[in-house]
């Protein structure tokens, strides 16, 4: 009995080093390791962002959708999980490690470039204003004294505010007020009803917008703001690797005429992606 009680504390004592062992390795894969090992992916998109990501016959579709169809064919990934998020659960469910990647627009500015590992860029997000068709605003200090709208902590949030006090500050009223929206379509509905004066967005959204809704909407003028203009995904700080092969994959579809193709498809219209000067300084 003394044998074999001996015998099983040793074979117990074995599957707890093995455990320890196993556990020990998964804690020190990173998750680009995870990815190949399993050919599976998880990534978090706001399906509410057309043309970069939205819904059409029950199916996520898009200019960022094809570009990480390219993305999970590139790096041998065989199973793909799309989670569809409200947009302000996105950036924290990454850190929170509730998914592998951001795969849906994120705007450039220097406070997430502290938080977060931003790819290659994917386009240029210059911010723009746009207005109903046939409204009589042009300029920006046209916008004193009117409703505005963007999305709720999007990129664009801190230009409509930083507008608003730069409009104070040269002596006029500033918007009578700024709407924040869960998503940007809620804010085109707004503008289209006469909720709202004008929509602060990137310009590529809008210009794919104004283009389809030729009667009901106009550009009206680029929103002075940060430089930090362009539109990317993101991953967790510690994932560098699996941001730098994503941008591998971003910079190979630039360079091989891909993402350029995905351009005109889905905005009509070219736009240069650079491979440095679009984080701010000390980003990661």
């Amino acid at each position: 009995m003394v044998r074999i009680y001996g015998r099983m504390l040793k074979l117990s004592a074995t599957a707890m080093l093995v455990a320890t062992a196993m556990n020990a390795a998964a804690l020190a894969e990173t998750t680009l390791e995870k990815i190949k090992r399993t050919g599976e992916v998880t990534v978090g998109t706001e399906a509410a962002f057309p043309p970069f990501e939205f819904v059409k016959d029950g199916k996520i579709v898009g200019y960022g959708s094809d570009i990480l169809a390219e993305v999970v064919k590139e790096l041998g990934i065989k199973k793909l999980n799309q989670l569809d998020l409200p947009w302000q659960g996105i950036l924290p469910g990454v850190l929170a490690g509730k998914f592998d990647f951001v795969a849906t627009t994120v705007g450039i500015n220097e406070e997430r470039a502290k938080r977060y590992a931003y790819t290659l860029p994917i386009a240029d997000g210059v911010p723009y204003a746009m207005k109903r068709k046939g409204d009589k605003i042009s300029k920006i200090e046209d916008l004193n004294g009117k409703v505005v709208a963007t999305q709720l902590a999007s990129s664009t949030e801190p230009v409509a505010r930083a507008l608003d006090a730069q409009l104070k500050k040269a002596g006029g009223s500033g918007f009578k007020e700024l709407k924040l929206f869960t998503a940007f379509p809620e804010s085109y509905v707004a503008l289209a009803n006469g909720e709202v004066d004008a929509v602060i967005q990137s310009l590529p959204s809008l210009a794919a917008l104004v283009k389809d809704k030729t009667d009901t909407f106009e550009l009206m003028t680029p929103v002075p703001g940060s430089p930090w203009h362009y539109l990317a995904w993101v991953t967790r700080p510690d994932d560098k690797d699996l941001r730098d092969a994503i941008s591998g994959v971003i910079r190979k579809m630039r360079e091989d005429g891909r993402l350029a193709a995905l351009q005109m498809k889905w905005f009509g219209f070219k736009m240069d992606i650079p491979d440095t000067g679009y984080l701010p300084p000390g980003a990661m």
